[in-house]
C-alpha cells in the first residue's frame, strides 16, 4: 500500500512539474529536495511549541558553521559506576585555532533534559566565543541508554546516579588535561537546567577541580532526592533554608569556596525564578559571605538595572564573587542564544558572552600538576 501510494504521488508532482515554467519547476523542485546535512550544520534549527520564544535566529547558518577551530566527537572511559561495569561518556572537545593547547583555559558545557550537545553548542554559540577568546570547550553529554530525554540525574546525589555522572565527568577533565595541558587552574563549569543541576553537584563535591561554576536556569541544591522531590524544587524553590542546605551538603570549615554566576529569567515555567534567589544564598555562604544564620560577614552588594537584565554582584576584596543575573520576560531558555533551537532565547544579554566575563577572572591555584601526554595543535 505504502509503495503504490508512493508511486501515484511521484506520478502526479511529475505531472505538476510539466505544467510549469522552468524556473518555477527548478524552484519547486530545491524547495522539496531533501538538504545535505553536513558536520557544521548537524543540528536540527526547529523548536517545539513549547521552547520556542520568537521567531527566527540572528545566526544563519548555524554558529558551528562559523567556527574556526577542531570539533572531536568521542567518548570517555569512566571508573564503573555500582552495578555498571562499562561507564563510557560521550563529549565533544572543541578547540580554538592555537598553536598550542598548553595552558589553555577549559569551559565544560553540560547540556539541559531533551537537548544534544550539538544543539546545545550551536544553540549558546560558545564555541564562536572560544575561538575570540582562546579557550577550550568541552560538551559531556548523557547517554539516551541511562535516560530516553539526555537528562542528567541532579537530584539524586549517590554514586549509581548523579553522583556517579559527575565523578565520570570529573574523571573525564583529568583526562583532558593531562592529555592537552589545559590549564588545570582554570577549569570551569557551565549548565542549564538538569546540566546545572550537576553543575552543582561538582560544585559540591570537587570544588579543588573547578575555578568557577556558571548556573543557568538552575533548581536549587540540597533538597531534592528523588524525581517527586525534584519537580516540586523546581516548581518552587527550596522549602528549606537554603544556607542551611548548604550548611548540610558541605563541610565548611574546609570548603575551599566556589566563584558563581546565575542567571535565570523571570518568565521560566519550568524553573521557578525563586530557584535563582535561593541558589545565591546558598552560594553566599558557601563563598563565606554570610555566616550559618544567613548575616552578612564581609564584602558588599551592588546592584545595576538593564533593559535585558538586573544584576546583583556581591563582591569580597574588591572581586565579584557571586554574580546574579535576573533577565526579564525570558523563559527556560539560554538567554542571548540561537532562538531557532530548542531551549535558546534571543532575550536578554548574551549569556555565554556574561559567562566567560565571569569566568575569565578566576583561578584555583593548584599543588604541581604532572606534565602533559602531548600539547595538541590542530593547525
Amino acid at each position: 500500500m505504502t509503495k503504490t501510494l508512493s508511486k501515484i504521488w511521484l506520478g502526479g508532482f511529475k505531472r505538476l512539474m510539466s505544467s510549469l515554467p522552468a524556473a518555477q519547476a527548478k524552484s519547486l523542485r530545491s524547495a522539496t529536495k531533501k538538504p545535505r546535512r553536513t558536520r557544521a550544520d548537524s543540528v536540527t534549527p526547529g523548536k517545539p511549541a513549547e521552547a520556542r520564544e520568537a521567531s527566527g535566529s540572528r545566526v544563519r547558518p548555524r554558529a558551528a558553521a562559523w567556527a574556526k577551530g577542531h570539533w572531536t566527537r568521542s567518548y570517555h572511559s569512566a571508573p564503573p559506576l555500582p552495578g555498571r561495569l562499562v561507564n563510557h561518556l560521550p563529549y565533544g572537545l572543541y578547540v580554538p585555532p592555537a598553536k598550542t593547547t598548553l595552558k589553555m583555559p577549559l569551559v565544560v558545557m553540560l547540556h539541559g533534559c531533551k537537548q544534544t550537545i550539538d544543539e546545545f553548542a550551536a544553540g549558546t554559540r560558545m564555541n564562536l566565543l572560544a575561538d575570540a577568546q582562546g579557550f577550550a570547550v568541552v560538551y559531556p553529554e548523557q547517554s539516551r541508554h541511562v535516560h530516553a530525554h539526555h537528562c542528567w540525574h541532579w537530584y539524586d546525589d549517590r554514586d549509581t546516579a548523579g553522583r556517579g555522572e559527575a565523578r565520570a565527568i570529573v574523571s573525564l577533565v583529568d583526562a583532558l588535561v593531562e592529555e592537552y595541558g589545559f590549564d588545570a587552574e582554570r577549569v570551569y563549569v557551565a549548565g542549564i537546567s538538569a546540566g546545572a543541576g550537576l553543575a552543582s553537584l561538582l560544585a559540591l563535591h570537587w570544588p579543588e577541580r573547578f575555578a568557577a561554576i556558571a548556573l543557568h536556569s538552575a533548581p536549587a541544591f540540597g533538597e531534592a532526592h528523588s524525581g517527586l522531590t525534584a519537580i516540586d524544587v523546581m516548581r518552587r524553590g527550596a522549602r528549606r533554608d537554603p544556607v542551611a542546605l548548604a550548611e548540610a551538603a558541605v563541610d565548611m570549615a574546609s570548603y575551599p569556596g566556589m566563584p558563581a554566576i546565575i542567571i535565570h529569567g523571570d518568565g521560566d515555567a519550568v524553573v521557578a525564578p525563586q530557584n535563582a534567589e535561593h541558589l545565591s544564598a546558598a552560594l553566599l555562604r558557601l563563598n563565606g559571605l554570610v555566616d550559618a544564620d544567613g548575616v552578612w560577614k564581609r564584602g558588599t552588594v551592588r546592584e545595576t538595572r538593564a533593559s535585558n537584565c538586573v544584576t546583583r554582584d556581591f563582591l569580597a576584596g574588591g572581586r565579584r564573587v557571586v554574580r546574579l543575573c535576573r533577565v526579564p520576560g525570558l523563559g527556560h531558555a539560554w538567554a542571548g542564544g540561537d532562538d531557532a533551537i530548542a531551549f535558546h532565547s534571543r532575550k536578554g544579554p548574551d549569556a555565554s558572552a556574561l559567562i566567560w566575563e565571569f569566568f575569565r577572572y578566576q583561578r584555583r591555584e593548584q599543588a604541581a600538576a604532572p606534565a602533559p601526554r602531548r600539547a595538541a595543535s590542530f593547525n
